[in-house]
């Protein structure tokens, strides 16, 4: 009997077939994401160097949210990680979406990232 895969392993098929494109540089580093029920994390990294340049997630003390799955929330986790990408000097990004759909929660964290001043 055949199965069918889960939702992770979908997600991590589609997430391996863009990362064959994308990947962050030391001028343009990528902004990965990663969604759970609860939470939700970004991360600029240097794939050249392989090294985390900043990241941002619900859990960071100085967002004090209500509720940390909610689309509110991931906004916030936007306006944080693009702060702290400009505050290192970084204005242009490479996105990665992590194999989610641009939709939601995604949707929200890209275009409050956008808005604090990240191009991509």
């Amino acid at each position: 009997m055949i199965t069918k895969p889960s939702k992770n392993e979908t997600r991590k098929r589609r997430h391996a077939r863009v990362r064959k494109n994308v990947a962050g540089t030391e001028e343009r580093p990528r902004l990965n994401i990663y969604r759970s029920n609860s939470h939700i994390y970004a991360q600029l990294i240097n794939d050249n160097n392989g090294n985390t340049v900043a990241s941002a997630s619900t859990l960071d003390k100085e967002l004090s949210l209500e509720s940390t799955g909610t689309v509110e929330a991931a906004e916030k986790v936007g306006e944080l990680v693009a702060k702290r990408a400009t505050d290192k000097g970084y204005k242009s990004i490479v996105f990665d979406r992590g194999g989610y759909l641009y939709h939601g929660r995604i949707k929200a964290l890209a275009d409050a990232a956008r808005e604090a001043g990240l191009e991509f």
